[in-house]
């Protein structure tokens, strides 16, 4: 049986799918992109502010399902310049353990939704 997973404290969904799936004990999150809840503005005036915008809102989807990030097993990131990797990863590389840290891919894509710079999804595991 899967359980809808919503918060306002993360964006809206866009589109026709919801900010994650809950099904037994694991946790299929959509992709978050740097939407800030309360405004509905991108917040895109640095990669570094950008990405910290995506794992803010995935931490509110976490926290809505009852996990964080220690539960994560693990996620995609799509970046639309592989030039801002280091940047990116400096900051998702803050949210985690480094020891315990999820398994994970990193893409460089052509386009994300509303022209963002990058977009992170995750599967977590109570």
């Amino acid at each position: 049986m899967k359980k809808i997973i919503n918060t306002p404290n993360a964006p809206a969904p866009i589109g026709p799918y919801n900010q994650a799936i809950l099904t037994g004990n694991t946790l299929y999150t959509s992709g978050q992109i740097a939407l800030n809840p309360v405004t509905g503005e991108l917040v895109l005036d640095s990669i570094q502010n950008e990405t910290k915008q995506v794992m803010e809102n995935m931490k509110a989807v976490l926290e809505a399902a009852d996990m964080t990030f220690e539960n994560v097993v693990k996620t995609s990131i799509f970046i639309s310049n592989m030039n801002d990797f280091t940047e990116i990863n400096a900051v998702y590389g803050s949210y985690f353990n480094a020891t315990t840290a999820p398994a994970r891919e990193t893409v460089e894509v052509a386009n994300l939704p509303k022209f963002v710079n990058v977009e992170i999804s995750m599967i977590a595991i109570k």
